[in-house]
């Protein structure tokens, strides 16, 4: 083992080791080689394993390998196409898109683990609704909430009455989750919903046990440390913030891989080197946290990585135009290159009193340092042009994405500082703004600790100098980010948000009130846009809902709470003993779907 795997084992007060969940007693029935192994890196820390509360996506990277949802995505499918996962079948749904009767594949268990005394647990439906329950927890305040909020019957009054007595029942009744048998729920809804399907498919939603839960909780009600569930992978080693090791579960059940190839070209070369494989291949998933660009580089150059990802700063080293440069190419590397549905947008705490507040004057604020950035200059400075600039909030490859659309927030430097004048915001001796009542004005910018986020600091200092805004930066580690903004403390952020479902609900609900404290990150409520968000929640996908989603990004752009920025590439690479891999635009990772040759000794 090289020192950059190492080097994470070395700072003993950091770390959590976990031990070994132990085998059951039966032969392993998972097709998983245990000599295969998998190199993989994380560009940011996670921050732990309870689907409920985790809301990163390096979390989740480790919690799709872990837990299982009722639904998945086919691996090729482009666009993506749901599949049952713990599902039998894809839900029966009825023609008001009200009832959904879900069946669940039986003899599906648990991985070993003390808790269950020795003996098999099977999984059942009462676990999904079981889980699902925990998202209304209030002592949990799950980011997750907002996924079947006001949506199933009985589900929010029995969240409010433990809001009232601080005490959430687990056994009380919920009449929208109808369990027909162990293996059969029936969901009723208090409105339509036709996307329930994607959400059953997201990580949050996956099942856990209950005596799991009551038994390794702590104080909050969380388990993050010992995630227990029927996916293809244990979490058999965790030193937070630096290394994860992942071995496959040895009752997994497995599948045989036969996916149809999409019209991507590459799609029929991954067909025939894969098709017929039991599933999963890969036995042991070794898991290193490199936060710098550079190093990640390093590591996968020299043969200590598999796969990575190249963000920006990065690309240049490794791409021209979009592709593999010869040397790369001649070694076999191989590259996996989207365009990640996602938008990155820059937000104003709606909360803070400086830029907060809907008096003409603030919304004048927002609205001048909106007009005064420069979005494609930053692609360019931060990202290496490895983007492409949005106008809408809705990103490519989603349900909803208007290529047409024009946002009337553009780069107008000259008109923002006009602004600013207008609504009192003036220029002192020393050559910065004062609020309208002559207080001093200083914007916090926060950001990752890392390369990147001092990058994008730097941007925006540019952006404030030009109309005369003094600005401080605030670099953050991404955990500590992430729970500063939940707590609406931060005053602006560049946040990016990347799909948990291919349908443009899940991008306009970012901006509305009441998912304050879970994805809402600038603290949003517009009575209006909460409104007619409600509206749309109710219609599908079609014309009637893009012309309220065109109504609410209008009133983002007027009010200025945020302004929608970039969506970034994604570039994969892959060392050439890495069997079929392609990145997947929505669920986080892949390798229960790929395989990889086996390394021999040097």
């Amino acid at each position: 083992m090289n020192s950059l795997w190492l080097r994470g084992i070395l700072v003993a007060c950091l770390t959590c080791a976990l031990p070994m969940h132990a085998s059951a007693a039966a032969a392993p029935i998972s097709p998983a080689d245990p000599d295969k192994v998998l190199r993989f890196v994380f560009v940011a820390p996670e921050t732990g394993f309870d689907p409920a509360v985790t809301r990163d996506l390096y979390s989740q990277l480790v919690n799709q390998s872990v837990f299982e949802t009722l639904f998945a995505y086919e691996y090729l499918a482009r666009p993506a196409k749901l599949m049952p996962s713990a599902a039998a079948a894809l839900p029966e749904v009825s023609t008001d898109g009200m009832t959904y009767t879900i069946r669940l594949k039986k003899g599906i268990y648990f991985a070993d683990d003390p808790v269950f005394n020795g003996k098999k647990r099977e999984l059942t439906m009462a676990d999904f609704v079981y889980s699902w329950k925990r998202l209304f927890d209030p002592q949990l305040a799950s980011p997750q909430t907002w996924l079947l909020e006001g949506k199933v019957v009985g589900l929010d009054e029995v969240a409010e009455q433990a809001k009232k007595t601080g005490h959430f029942n687990y056994d009380a009744n919920v009449s929208g989750f109808e369990l027909l048998d162990r293996y059969t729920l029936r969901i009723h809804l208090k409105q339509p919903d036709f996307n329930l399907g994607m959400i059953l498919a997201h990580q949050p939603t996956s099942a856990v046990a209950r005596e799991v839960i009551e038994k390794y909780r702590d104080a909050q009600g969380t388990v993050m440390g010992h995630p227990v569930g029927t996916g293809p992978y244990i979490l058999s080693q965790w030193i937070r913030g630096s290394r994860m090791v992942l071995t496959a579960n040895p009752d997994y059940r497995g599948y045989t891989w036969d996916f149809a190839p999409s019209t991507d070209p590459g799609d029929a070369a991954i067909v025939a080197k894969m098709k017929g494989k039991r599933m999963p291949q890969i036995g042991r998933v070794e898991i290193s946290v490199m936060v710098e660009d550079q190093s990640r580089l390093l590591a996968f150059e020299g043969d200590e990585v598999d796969i990575t990802e190249l963000q920006g700063p990065l690309a240049p080293q490794v791409l021209s135009g979009g592709k593999l440069k010869p040397e790369f190419v001649k070694k076999g590397v191989q590259l996996s290159r989207i365009v990640d549905p996602e938008i990155s947008y820059f937000y104003w705490n709606m909360q803070d009193p400086i830029l907060g507040g809907m008096s003409k004057e603030k919304i004048a604020l927002r609205r001048a340092i909106a007009m005064a950035h420069n979005v494609r200059e930053e692609l360019k400075v931060v990202w290496n042009d490895e983007g492409i600039p949005l106008e809408y909030p809705i990103p490519p490859g989603v349900v909803g994405y208007d290529p047409d659309y024009k946002s009337s927030i553009q780069y107008e430097p000259e008109v923002a500082n006009a602004l600013l004048d207008k609504f009192g915001y003036k220029i002192g001796k020393d050559g910065y703004r004062t609020l309208p009542d002559g207080k001093p004005l200083t914007i916090r910018y926060s950001a990752r600790a890392d390369s990147n986020g001092q990058q994008q600091s730097e941007m925006w200092k540019k952006t404030y100098d030009t109309i005369h805004i003094r600005m401080v930066g605030d670099l953050k580690t991404f955990p500590d980010l992430l729970k500063a903004e939940k707590e609406c403390q931060l005053q602006t952020r560049t946040a990016p948000w990347i799909a948990d479902y291919p349908d443009g609900d899940n991008f306009m609900q970012l901006f509305y009130g009441p998912n304050v404290g879970q994805n809402n990150n600038g603290c949003v409520k517009i009575p209006e846009y909460d409104k007619l968000y409600a509206a749309s929640q109710k219609l599908p996908a079609g014309p009637e809902r893009d012309l309220l989603y065109h109504k609410m990004a209008r009133i983002l752009e007027v009010d200025s709470p945020s302004r929608i920025g970039y969506a970034r590439y994604r570039n994969m690479i892959a060392q050439p003993r890495v069997i079929g891999y392609k990145k997947h635009p929505v669920m986080p990772t892949e390798w229960m779907y790929f395989d990889i040759e086996k390394r021999t000794a040097k």
